[in-house]
């Protein structure tokens, strides 16, 4: 079986449409199905089921992808640690995280001390940053790591709080803390369900037997700081992020109540080799929370 098959197929799970799997390759989508075609002769059954316009990837076909990505993964590792016998870096670090107020102070000084290095930062939500890492298309992750599978490891960073957060122009600033049942009752601007900083307000919430419906949702806290900033409403957002800034514009005041605390960490996959850069950046990032007092 051919590596190069591997990586059409590949694509094509990726994609799940020829057209653009093969523009994707830069080659002709006819070479494309050709490929597969041969690829499922190879194997002997089917690896795509094509259903109208889509394609939908058969119970063969995702059996065939696990071991793949496997072996492209136990590839790139042996490229890496040779690479590292001879003594050279690597040219990219790929990270997923939560947030990236996360790593603004570590990047900042990483690159200045390793200006050949690419950094690669993906800002997305902690299942979509363990999706990736365990597809092997992210090097690293910084998440909430309190559950994660059995296929990553983890370095523990330090514990979130969470804090509410309101335009100094806004009657409850004057507030020395608040709870949550007053939180109810004031409009919010906060993330989609989806995030799990969300899911953790709503848990909060929850379990005093009261529900949150936020009048705003956005999908990124700079927006969410800005738009607090510029008005009445209020939001709640996590101390590693406030702390980060310099805003006489807005206060933040503790909350009062059974709020769960989860705690952020750096995860990568399991078993997987660390090398000089990843090792280097793990530390920058270790010395970061660190230096600011935050961490574990």
């Amino acid at each position: 079986m051919e590596f190069r098959l591997l990586e059409y197929f590949m694509t094509v799970c990726d994609t799940l449409h020829f057209t653009k799997a093969a523009e994707k390759l830069r080659i002709s989508q006819p070479t494309l199905s050709n490929q597969i075609k041969l690829l499922e002769h190879q194997v002997g059954t089917a690896l795509f089921e094509r259903i109208g316009k889509k394609v939908y990837i058969t119970q063969a076909g995702k059996c065939l992808l696990e071991h793949a990505e496997k072996a492209f993964f136990e590839l790139e590792q042996a490229q890496i640690k040779i690479d590292e016998i001879r003594g050279l870096q690597r040219g990219e670090l790929k990270i997923g995280c939560s947030g990236s107020h996360l790593l603004t102070s570590t990047v900042i000084s990483f690159s200045n001390k390793y200006p050949n290095i690419g950094l690669l930062i993906k800002e997305l939500t902690t299942e979509e940053t363990i999706h990736e890492i365990v597809h092997h298309r992210l090097d690293l992750g910084i998440i909430f790591i309190d559950s994660l599978n059995n296929q990553l490891d983890s370095k523990p960073l330090f514990i979130e709080e969470l804090l509410f957060v309101v335009s100094v122009d806004n009657p409850v600033a004057e507030l020395q803390s608040i709870d949550l049942e007053d939180i109810q009752s004031i409009p919010l601007a906060l993330l989609p369900k989806k995030f799990l900083l969300r899911q953790l307000i709503d848990e909060s919430f929850k379990n005093i037997d009261l529900e949150i419906y936020p009048k705003i949702e956005l999908t990124n806290l700079w927006v969410l700081h800005q738009m607090v900033s510029k008005n009445q409403i209020a939001t709640i957002l996590p101390k590693s992020y406030v702390s980060g800034i310099n805003d006489n514009s807005i206060r933040c005041i503790p909350i009062v109540g059974p709020i769960p605390k989860r705690t952020v960490g750096i995860v990568y996959q399991k078993n997987a080799f660390l090398d000089k850069t990843i090792n280097t950046f793990i530390n920058s990032l270790l010395e970061t929370y660190k230096q600011q007092g935050i961490n574990i």
